[in-house]
């Protein structure tokens, strides 16, 4: 593959070039991946957008949300680029992928692109490979990048690490005070945002928000954090009440981190936090090697007939991956 020309092509901003780089970086055969690392360094440094992680339970209305919120901004002359992550079976491995048909007008919008991805086996609401695909889309020449994970709950935190704001959305009588101080997802949120604010459930909307409101101001306050931030604001996504407000606090937000520092040095934390999380990974593929899968399964039947005690025969498997998995299956 000519990875310098893909590279040109998505730095142009052409649509289907950056579609095919995505596909190309979300590939697990071993050539493509040293393609898609040429064409990672080849966009490096292209441009810069402003990364928005979106969780929320499901059926909170995110992808209502995002429909919402990105018309709004493209409506501005902004482009925007969404990365919707959907939840992949355990059984199957299969995964629907149907966040551009809920999101039908924003997908018609020449300055929308929207990408849905599935979530294989990474844990934390998003794909492996998403912080990849949201440098591409920076490269594309995108203004603005929506993160929607799959919307596993609490621990739902990853997103974070790889968005310059991250945006909580709750339902209506979701909560109450002690809900709201509860860390994890909690605490790492920028702004809670109450969706379905209309109709018959906008009391209990106002009473939710009023809940985590308190709750927030219970939490330690933050460095990167200005007076009156994280706040928490109702929102319909349905009848795009609030959202104009919601936007206008995340720029605000945005605009004070620039000016004190915060918004370089998070950027920098982050590199940092994906360069070890993918050696992590690495050490990991390793295991998927036909030679450490059969030792893995000779050690797994020691362990599962009483031969090895567990921490025994992991410590083994351990010391075979550093010397190379030279031994055979069978040895001790």
């Amino acid at each position: 593959m000519d990875t310098k020309a893909l590279a040109e092509r998505v730095r142009s901003g052409e649509r289907r070039a950056l579609a095919r780089a995505i596909t190309l970086i979300e590939s697990g055969r071993e050539d493509h991946r040293a393609d898609a690392v040429a064409l990672l360094d080849a966009v490096r440094g292209s441009g810069e957008a402003l990364r928005i992680g979106l969780s929320g339970t499901p059926g909170v209305g995110k992808s209502t949300f995002i429909e919402s919120f990105g018309m709004m901004l493209t409506g501005q002359g902004l482009r925007v680029a969404v990365l919707a992550v959907d939840p992949s079976s355990a059984r199957s491995g299969g995964s629907i992928l149907g966040d551009k048909t809920r999101m039908d007008r924003l997908s018609r919008d020449p300055n929308a692109f929207i990408r849905p991805s599935p979530s294989q086996t990474h844990l934390g609401g998003v794909a492996r490979r998403t912080r990849e695909a949201v440098a591409l889309c920076e490269a594309a020449g995108f203004d603005v990048v929506l993160i929607e994970t799959v919307g596993v709950g609490q621990s739902e935190t990853v997103v974070a690490e790889m968005s310059d704001l991250f945006i909580l959305l709750l339902a209506p009588a979701g909560g109450d005070e002690l809900q709201g101080v509860k860390r994890g997802i909690m605490e790492m949120a920028d702004l809670i945002l109450v969706n379905k604010a209309d109709g018959d459930l906008k009391p209990a909307a106002m009473r939710t928000c009023a809940d985590y409101a308190g709750a927030l101001r219970l939490l330690r306050k933050r460095e990167q954090d200005p007076d009156g931030f994280p706040k928490a604001l109702t929102v319909s996504a349905l009848e795009e009440d609030g959202l104009a407000q919601a936007w206008q606090d995340m720029s605000t937000l945005t605009e004070w981190r620039r000016a004190a520092g915060h918004f370089a040095t998070r950027r920098a934390a982050q590199a940092e936090y994906w360069f070890v999380e993918e050696v992590r990974q690495g050490l990991l593929a390793q295991l998927g090697r036909p030679e450490a899968r059969a030792q893995m399964a000779a050690l797994a039947q020691d362990v599962a007939s009483g031969r090895r005690a567990v921490s025994v025969a992991a410590q083994e498997m351990l010391r075979r991956l550093e010397r190379g998995l030279d031994d055979s299956p069978g040895t001790a």
